[in-house]
């Protein structure tokens, strides 16, 4: 498929059964670029909703980009962290069935394997953790419109799972441009914008663009900008901040 007419033909005729009804309520986490603090955020999330009884999943489709432990043997970080937020006792394959060593999206790390990415297992490592807890974590690879398969991004898992996604932007500028193109693609497949978190990914105090870029997202999407993280965050100095306490329970559906 070479053509973007070829590949929106595909995804219109691809199988109804890959449109999952999940009866586990959810947030589906999502970022404006790679790198702007996603895992950072899921894993926030995911411990405020644990210290609050609520008992959590979550999911990573895929995860490309390892690095080696101690002992030599490849790991992916952001699996870990994950798994470590939920406190599971399930193997890490739960969390993220797929995982490619070198840091790249998906489908391209997958071809250096000599592999391709199980396009049905996106989904149905998902649906694993449905009626196994009260809310599901699921956490998107790099940008909304990042290949996540041959034919396929990451909109179009979230699109089949039908969970309000969270917006993760980094705190700076450009942020408005990336964080207003994200919302408009993913109202287009008829989704609902949760919130946006802006994530501080740079040490250095608060800058000009951390007193206006809040406002005026908010105000040009009509969306609401839930938090600004801070790099030294735990959940309970993110919640303390917060005054007004998000419930991230609530928020999911």
């Amino acid at each position: 498929m070479n053509s973007i007419g070829e590949i929106d033909e595909w995804r219109n005729q691809r199988p109804a059964s890959w449109l999952l009804t999940m009866n586990t309520r959810g947030l589906f986490i999502t970022g404006t670029d790679t790198d702007v603090g996603k895992t950072y955020v899921a894993a926030l999330i995911a411990q405020q909703l644990t210290a609050d009884g609520i008992s959590v999943g979550a999911y990573k489709p895929a995860c490309s980009g390892s690095e080696l432990d101690e002992a030599g043997r490849p790991i992916w970080r952001d699996v870990e962290i994950l798994a470590g937020a939920i406190g599971t006792k399930e193997s890490c394959e739960r969390i993220c069935p797929q995982c490619f060593a070198a840091a790249l999206a998906p489908p391209v790390a997958a071809q250096r394997e000599g592999r391709v990415v199980d396009t049905r297992l996106l989904r149905d490592g998902a649906r694993w953790w449905d009626g196994r807890v009260d809310v599901l974590i699921v956490e998107g690879v790099g940008g909304w419109l990042c290949p996540i398969s041959e034919n396929e991004t990451v909109a179009d898992v979230a699109a089949d799972l039908g969970y309000p996604v969270l917006i993760v932007a980094r705190l700076g500028l450009g942020t408005i441009n990336h964080t207003l193109l994200t919302i408009e693609s993913i109202k287009r497949r008829g989704l609902s914008v949760a919130g946006i978190i802006l994530n501080e990914c740079e040490r250095g105090g608060p800058k000009l663009e951390a007193e206006t870029n809040p406002g005026e997202i908010a105000r040009r999407s009509g969306c609401p900008v839930l938090a600004v993280v801070r790099p030294d965050d735990t959940p309970q100095t993110f919640a303390d901040r917060n005054q007004n306490r998000i419930d991230f329970g609530q928020v999911a559906q």
